[in-house]
Parts: C-alpha cells; sequence; structure tokens
C-alpha cells in the first residue's frame, strides 16, 4: 500500500546518503529503518544466539561454523 511522507531536504539527503552507503534503495532502506524500529526484525546474530541457548555447545560451535557465510551477505541484498 503506497504511503506519502512529508520530508526535510535534510532528512532526504540524510536517507539518500545512508541507502547510497548500504547499497540500497531510498525505499528499502527506509522500510528497514520501520521494521526495526516497531521489532519486526532481528539481526541474525541476534536470532541465533537466541536460537543457540537450546543446543549443545558441540552442536552451537557446528551452527556458528555453518552459519559464517552470512557474516558477509547484507539483508538489504534481498529485497
Amino acid at each position: 500500500m503506497p504511503m506519502s511522507l512529508r520530508l526535510s531536504k535534510r532528512l532526504i539527503c540524510a536517507i539518500e546518503k545512508a541507502a547510497m552507503k548500504e547499497n540500497k534503495t531510498k525505499t528499502a532502506f527506509v522500510i528497514e529503518a520501520i521494521d526495526e524500529k516497531l521489532g519486526l526484525i532481528k539481526n541474525r546474530e541476534s536470532a541465533l544466539r537466541d536460537f543457540a541457548g537450546w543446543l549443545s555447545t558441540k552442536e552451537a560451535d557446528e551452527l556458528r561454523l555453518a552459519t559464517s557465510v552470512f557474516e558477509t551477505i547484507n539483508e538489504g541484498d534481498w529485497e
């Protein structure tokens, strides 16, 4: 659903620069910021730490090794 916001030129410029720095569109950057503010998404590290509490030390080490590839992937790339 479309939504319109009135933002200052200063804020628009800051969003454009931040989005460019993260190699995202302005829309993707703003949606991600809103999702984070509302607590709708967790970062990978936080989610894995929550899940790892259920694992043995060996299982947690295996999970850490298996998911190390995600440290190089930007979540915004999938939008």
